[in-house]
């Protein structure tokens, strides 16, 4: 008998939460234009009252007053009846038909059948209701773009008891990117540079954040700047923006002082599941998830180029390609990528940016292969260890330069002034992060690397360069202030432990360059901090003879 009456029963899109009209303060009922009234005297209202008694299927007012004392419009009643029709089907589909008595699908029957043209209004307008439920769920979040900015002010200066020895181009001096040569002896040409003078600029990034979903978020970076910080004008060949440079003290455009405006990240990221983001895009950063250090962030930590990260790790800054980054557990991350080169600041037209090149592309071009494993078994410590698998091209028959890690930087040639043909390269990292206490904390890194040389020339012997590089220091956060932070870093660029034959700049006398770093971020307020910064070059460019190198750095910061 039960499964006679339950498709008759049945209401689509209709359950015992129906929609409340918030003036009546009635839950389960819908109350809507006034008609004729279902007094407490009529046997409808009875019947409904003795179907709600036994089956629980209106809730009634707080107090409970519904039973019995008030009149219904019929549509409330309609909505009490549907309450009950689906409290019944829910009995039936659970298979408890038998506590369903005949006498009330019956009584069910007769309800349904002289209220039919008021379920059938309050049907078509639940299935409205929830149509237009659906539809907003689908389309709650809008798309949106967010604008943020930072711009930093640098003062810096470059200070130094005497001439600096650098390896450079005797034809072009002044030239930070032009290889020297070798004399008949084979050594590098040589050149002495004096004391730079005190320089005033700015660096600017416009970040635009679209998210269509809520959940993904495409970003356009845009960066101008005009600063050639002092230091650049004292290092060898290829060490343009690495020791003795704030990371924001730089023009970030092939266009030295220019303030151009350029495109410096072109990314769409979003998660393929609720571990696992995928990052992928025509510009990525690689820095935003590689080789992170809470107390090496360039914008309140260690902020110069050398500091900021490893010094052997990375050939790209920006590359074209694909970034995963996958949760394994609270403690556990994995982040892997493939990049293949494409830098804002390196000159197209000089061969660089080679991924939208079709003479290269993504895959004949300087590319790389990474993957670091992050395990932080609290918020206090981190460990971080990292692999990367780097393709080399030789520029101009050399192997070095901004794309030249983890050489680093600097170049290589063949031993005796030959060219060199594309190279293979290894780096692996190993960074931590430990706050021992809520205002003090440690850091360090360790970096290794090797580089095959492989001569034009089939005459000339091939080999590799390894060099490593360490860094320790200190952090304390909350310094004077809650959330300044102050940082203390010693580091060892790059110390070589085979192939310094091969250098055409970087290798010096022989000597082992090391720097002392100390900055001090000090927010001002939500948006404005000043980040006075002091670094300290010992034996620059690697050779023992030359003078320290002192630097001075006074940076504004604004955040938007």
């Amino acid at each position: 008998m039960a499964e006679d009456y339950q498709s008759s029963l049945n209401v689509t899109g209709m359950s015992a939460d129906a929609p409340v009209d918030e003036r009546s303060e009635m839950s389960q009922v819908t109350s809507v234009s006034q008609l004729g009234d279902v007094r407490p005297t009529d046997w409808a209202f009875q019947a409904l009252q003795s179907l709600v008694e036994r089956y629980g299927c209106i809730a009634g007012y707080p107090d409970r007053t519904y039973r019995g004392n008030r009149a219904l419009t019929r549509y409330e009643f309609a909505a009490g009846l549907n309450a009950c029709l689906d409290r019944v089907n829910e009995l039936i589909a659970a298979s408890t038909a038998d506590l369903v008595k005949k006498e009330d699908l019956a009584t069910l029957q007769k309800l349904q059948e002289e209220f039919a043209a008021e379920l059938a209004t309050l049907r078509g307008r639940v299935d409205a209701l929830e149509a237009r439920t659906t539809t907003l769920e689908r389309q709650q979040f809008s798309t949106t773009t967010k604008l943020s900015g930072q711009l930093w002010v640098n003062l810096t200066g470059a200070f130094t008891s005497g001439d600096v020895t650098t390896e450079r181009s005797l034809a072009q001096p002044n030239n930070p990117n032009l290889p020297p040569s070798r004399g008949i002896t084979g050594i590098p040409s040589r050149v002495q540079r004096r004391e730079p003078n005190i320089t005033l600029s700015n660096y600017l990034f416009l970040t635009l954040n679209t998210s269509f979903t809520g959940k993904d978020s495409l970003i356009t970076q845009l960066v101008a700047g005009n600063a050639s910080s002092p230091a650049n004008q004292l290092i060898s060949a290829g060490f343009f923006n690495s020791w003795g440079t704030p990371f924001t003290d730089q023009t970030g455009t092939p266009q030295a002082g220019s303030n151009a405006v350029y495109l410096r990240e072109l990314s769409y990221t979003f998660p393929l599941n609720d571990s696992i983001r995928v990052a992928v895009g025509p510009r990525l950063n690689v820095y935003k998830y590689f080789d992170g250090n809470r107390f090496t962030n360039f914008l309140t930590g260690a902020g110069s180029f050398n500091s900021s990260g490893s010094t052997l790790f990375s050939a790209i800054d920006r590359g074209s390609g694909i970034a995963l980054v996958w949760t394994i557990s609270p403690q556990f991350k994995f982040t892997a990528a493939y990049l293949a080169e494409n830098t804002e600041f390196l000159n197209s037209a000089l061969g660089f940016n080679t991924s939208s090149n079709p003479a290269r592309g993504l895959f004949n071009s300087t590319n790389m292969a990474i993957g670091e494993l992050a395990f932080a078994p609290s918020n206090a410590f981190t460990l971080r260890l990292l692999y990367a698998r780097s393709n080399l091209r030789a520029y101009n028959g050399f192997i070095g330069g901004a794309v030249g890690e983890p050489l680093p930087y600097g170049y290589a040639d063949d031993g005796f002034g030959g060219t060199l043909n594309d190279a293979s390269a290894d780096a692996f990292v190993a960074n931590f992060d430990w706050l021992i206490s809520p205002k003090f904390g440690i850091f360090g890194r360790y970096s290794y690397g090797v580089t095959e040389i492989d001569p034009v020339n089939a005459a000339r012997a091939s080999g590799e360069v390894k060099v490593q590089a360490f860094q320790l220091g200190l952090g304390f956060p909350d310094l004077g202030k809650k959330g300044a932070l102050g940082v203390v870093s010693f580091l060892v660029p790059h110390t070589y432990l085979s192939g310094r034959e091969f250098l055409l700049s970087g290798r010096g006398d022989g000597g082992k360059q090391y720097e002392l770093e100390a900055s001090y971020y000090f927010p001002l307020n939500r948006n404005v901090a000043i980040v006075p910064s002091f670094y300290a070059i010992f034996n620059p460019n690697n050779f023992d003879s030359n003078s320290t190198v002192y630097i001075g750095n006074l940076r504004t910061q604004f955040s938007f």
